[in-house]
């Protein structure tokens, strides 16, 4: 059945961040700081990781890099027209009015821990990728994967955020739901280069998430996005 992926993906998160909840209520404030730390170096260290697969080359001289100045140009353009559009506002905005209806004036993390928990599980190539696979042929199994993955993800973002973490369940089902029922439409666009070059970028966006996480710095990572849309338009240039 396609589609199914993306509604295990949601009810993983959803599932996750509860078992977190239940989890949240027994530790210490001194167990929430270690734990985010340890979320923090551990999504820093995935990024990396992914941009590392994508730029370095093995070639006859040694370690070569690739892609380093569309990634340069991608973020700059990308970081211009998301402070235009103020994308970080306004998921800020949409994480306080889901603060308001369901987690209550005294939840101080609610927001932080939605934005973070959204930027996290649909930032990266599995999104994309298990998206295409199971809009056009239904094979969902990389978004089972990603499912377990965001689960376990969900577990800790919640047991330090709380109940606002859940509600990244949202972005998961609207981004990938729509990405399945696109697929057909995109499919001839996504090319084994423009996916590596997703993955590069969303790669480097999870290093700024882990980064917030583990240094507290106020890297505005939804404001970023759109250099995802500009990585694919000039992956095919000579630069």
């Amino acid at each position: 059945m396609i589609g199914l992926g993306t509604l295990a993906n949601s009810a993983a998160v959803v599932a996750g961040g509860l078992v977190g909840l239940m989890i949240k209520r027994g530790l210490k404030p001194r167990f929430q700081e270690i734990l985010m730390q340890a979320l923090g170096l551990s999504t820093i260290f995935i990024g990396i990781g992914g941009v590392l697969q994508e730029m370095l080359v093995i070639s006859g001289a040694g370690l070569e890099t690739k892609g380093t100045m569309k990634m340069v140009l991608s973020l700059v353009l990308g970081g211009l027209l998301g402070e235009a559009i103020d994308i970080n506002g306004r998921t800020e905005r949409l994480g306080e009015w889901l603060k308001r209806k369901f987690g209550g004036q005294k939840d101080s993390r609610f927001v932080d821990g939605f934005v973070s928990a959204s930027l996290t599980t649909c930032v990266g190539a599995m999104t994309i990728v298990g998206s295409l696979q199971d809009g056009l042929t239904g094979d969902a199994t990389m978004l089972y994967i990603k499912s377990v993955l965001d689960g376990v993800v969900l577990i800790v973002f919640a047991s330090i955020f709380g109940k606002g973490a859940i509600f990244s369940a949202i972005p998961v089902f609207v981004i990938q739901g729509s990405i399945t029922l696109l697929a057909s439409v995109l499919q001839p666009f996504m090319t084994q280069g423009v996916i590596g070059a997703l993955s590069f970028l969303g790669s480097s966006l999870i290093f700024c998430v882990g980064t917030n996480l583990m240094f507290k710095t106020n890297i505005r990572v939804a404001n970023l996005l759109p250099s995802l849309l500009f990585i694919v338009l000039i992956q095919g240039l000579p630069i």
